[in-house]
């Protein structure tokens, strides 16, 4: 039988699964400390060799590309997020140690690394792979994305890869427990995306697309909101500085390029540092402006954004959290209670939730139409995300689960009923 593979190319996480003849899933484990973990990390490291530019150029994707980062983080470059620009007309390349590289070479370093630590026979597999009902970004060509996607798969030596929507394939690994025809939402929220899908399923008879939408929010911009309303202002943001004696706000671009943390290394140009000491000197509160050139300076934003990641888990069954960062004189402690964050994050649930009626509208139902709404991936476990859809549809209907492997056992599945 011909090895049908998913494979769920994240913003944050990468999730790789198999199916046999008997549609039996496996989900690639990799090893993360003495833990065994069934999600990889979409993130690649490069270093050089003997530490210039010119040197020989190497690379670390995943768990291994993380530890090699936080071994020596001022002599390696931390790439993430890389999903998030493929539907990006302005992202046609970057630069790595001097060396020009396109998205879908970077994307493709990757998944050949993935492929790698994967365990799976991908030679003469049949490799079916996620796309997002919308891509990220303001905006975004989903055209573009697809294509960049595809592309990105042909580096990494998997040239005839297919797509399914993610959604879509969330929704097969659930319909595999329906015993009678329901017409169920499909909540897939990824680390860059939440995509929504209304679809038909019949046992025995497939599925039959009714409606999709999607949006670019998902848990990468709830981290954000924590970044900019606890951590952000500890640094600086919402500070002033004298110059000739009138007081001028600390430069708010500061803090959108940080506060997005995987573009915190576009900081670290000299010119941007230079301005940022200076600004510092003048300001009303310099030492907050000295510890976010710490940040940048140190590579720091990977450690934070485990703080907040941790922080956002918490409050999802606590009313509120510690926020704690240090590092050496750099000290950042606050508590974030559930109704501030909620509050922060308002207006994109209420984006989300327009998201959902698109996708109802689509599909030509009303909400009463529902008869399941399966939500899966890290973003549903928010309370505020649950309740719109516990409200909207009630709680009996609302059915959570594989929050972060579900989709790419769902792609493997699909890939296994595309050939029969």
């Amino acid at each position: 039988m011909t090895p049908i593979v998913g494979i769920d190319f994240g913003t944050t996480n990468t999730v790789v699964a198999l199916s046999d003849e008997h549609g039996t899933t496996t989900t690639a484990r990799f090893p993360v400390g003495t833990d065994m973990r069934e999600d990889f990390r979409s993130v690649l490291c490069f270093w050089t060799e003997d530490g210039r530019a010119g040197g020989p150029l190497r690379h670390a994707a995943g768990p291994a590309g993380i530890e090699a980062y936080v071994d020596d983080p001022l002599d390696t470059r931390l790439i993430m997020s890389m999903k998030t620009y493929l539907a990006q007309k302005s992202f046609v390349d970057t630069r790595v140690f001097g060396r020009p590289f396109t998205l879908p070479a970077m994307i493709g370093t990757f998944l050949r690394a993935l492929a790698e630590q994967a365990g799976f026979r991908l030679e003469g597999a049949r490799i079916v792979a996620g796309r997002p009902v919308r891509f990220a970004g303001e905006f975004a060509d989903d055209v573009l994305g697809e294509r960049r996607l595809r592309e990105s798969f042909a580096a990494a030596g998997m040239p005839a890869v297919e797509t399914a929507l993610e959604p879509e394939a969330a929704g097969h690994r659930f319909a595999r427990g329906l015993t009678a025809p329901a017409t169920v939402l499909i909540g897939d929220f990824g680390g860059g995306t939440s995509d929504f899908s209304v679809l038909r399923f019949a046992p025995g008879m497939g599925v039959t697309p009714l409606g999709h939408a999607g949006i670019g929010i998902a848990g990468d911009t709830f981290d954000y909101r924590i970044v900019d309303k606890a951590i952000s202002p500890r640094l600086g943001k919402g500070d002033v500085y004298t110059v000739m004696g009138k007081e001028l706000p600390v430069p708010p671009e500061y803090f959108s390029a940080f506060a997005r943390w995987h573009r915190l290394s576009m900081m670290k140009a000299p010119k941007t540092l230079r301005e940022i000491a200076e600004v510092a000197r003048a300001s009303k509160h310099p030492e907050r402006l000295r510890g976010l050139l710490t940040v940048i300076e140190e590579e720091l934003g990977y450690r934070l954004y485990q703080s907040v990641s941790g922080v956002k888990a918490a409050l999802s069954v606590a009313d509120e959290a510690l926020l704690s960062f240090r590092h050496k004189d750099l000290v950042i402690e606050r508590m974030v209670t559930r109704t501030e964050f909620e509050a922060w994050i308002a207006e994109d649930v209420a984006r989300i939730a327009t998201a959902v009626d698109l996708a109802l509208t689509d599909a030509g139902i009303s909400a009463a139409a529902i008869d399941h709404v399966f939500l899966t991936g890290g973003t549903s476990f928010v309370p505020a995300v649950r309740r719109l859809f516990t409200h909207r549809f009630g709680a009996a209907k609302v059915t959570t689960g594989g929050e972060f492997v579900s989709v790419a056992e769902g792609l493997a599945l699909i890939g296994r009923d595309r050939t029969r």
